[in-house]
């Protein structure tokens, strides 16, 4: 079969490798393989991995090959849960697999679905309806990171809820904290165009950086708001989501911010007695909330924007790195 491998940091290639064997698991063929900001750091080598090895965790499609004694039967449709757990170890035993110290991700520390076929531990997989659009559900898994991160937030009914980044995730937080009450949700990012997709989405203003502090000051009387998503991911904007955040909010960390975060005014974080989340992949209760809202009233199909065949798995990641672009699928 084909798939997308990571030779060498800095080296991709699409070629053949083994159909790999279900041994017991199930074999599940590949409809749509999403990718992200963490495999562009897989192939730069910022996140170090062994190689060879096939990239791929955002993946959807269908089940050849039941696993011994399953329960989806041949030509299931699922969306996989990419996290790699013990299943034993303390963590795992507290319901946070996603957390295990001995687990990991597949298409990082195991290989990946950015190709024909993969095999996967049944408990791993999440059915997925029929009728659900192949757009929309090429996005499941990056909306079961949403729903999980969203989960312990009390988000403020009818109040003011800001997402700081308007990439793919930060799209989908302003949708969910539309759709779980927020009088408010007001997008920050520099595109003109994810500015305006985030309106027609539902937000009810988006703004630039520069004129952010302004407008939610002006919408809640100078407080800040009740809570602020960072989904960014650099230093400069988490420091932005804590000065919008008002005294006693919420700033949920998404993004992923690099150890070194000198510029975090941790001044705020006292003065304003600010809680800190953190938020790290899904759990597997994720997935069919996930899958309920996506055939429901989230919209997630707008914030596709490319679809590229393996072949083309270059340009593909190319698009991927691109910052005006949004969700970058291959059809293997």
């Amino acid at each position: 079969m084909r798939a997308l491998v990571v030779e060498a940091p800095g080296e991709i290639r699409v070629r053949d490798v083994a159909r790999p064997s279900p041994g017991g698991h199930a074999l599940v063929q590949v409809e749509r393989a999403g990718l992200c900001g963490t495999d562009l750091k897989i192939i730069s080598g910022a996140v170090p991995v062994r190689t060879p090895r096939i990239l791929g965790h955002e993946l959807v499609g269908r089940v050849v090959v039941p696993a011994a004694g399953g329960r989806f039967a041949e030509g299931t449709r699922v969306v996989v849960d990419p996290v790699v757990s013990c299943g034993r170890c303390p963590v795992c035993r507290a319901d946070l697999p996603h957390l295990c110290p001995d687990g990991g991700l597949i298409g990082r520390d195991r290989d990946g679905g950015a190709a024909a076929y993969l095999t996967v531990p049944e408990e791993r997989l999440h059915r997925v309806p029929d009728d659900l659009g192949m757009d929309a559900a090429a996005l499941l898994q990056v909306l079961a990171t949403c729903v999980h991160a969203q989960e312990p937030v009390e988000v403020p009914v009818g109040g003011t809820a800001v997402v700081v980044g308007l990439g793919v995730t930060g799209q989908i937080h302003a949708q969910l904290l539309a759709l779980r009450g927020a009088g408010r949700v007001v997008g920050v990012t520099r595109s003109v165009a994810k500015r305006e997709l985030a309106e027609r989405l539902g937000a009810y203003a988006a703004v630039p950086p520069s004129e952010a502090e302004g407008v939610v000051r002006d919408l809640t009387g100078g407080l800040g708001g009740d809570l602020v998503v960072e989904c960014a991911g650099t230093p400069e904007t988490l420091s932005l989501a804590m000065r919008l955040a008002g005294p006693g909010g919420t700033v949920l960390c998404y993004g992923t911010i690099a150890p070194h975060a000198d510029q975090v005014p941790t001044y705020d974080w006292y003065l304003k007695e600010l809680r800190l989340l953190g938020a790290r992949a899904a759990r597997p209760r994720d997935f069919p909330r996930a899958i309920a809202l996506a055939a429901g009233p989230l919209r997630l199909a707008p914030l596709l924007t490319a679809t590229y065949p393996l072949d083309r798995a270059a340009d593909a990641v190319a698009a991927c790195a691109d910052p005006t672009q949004l969700k970058v699928v291959l059809d293997p």
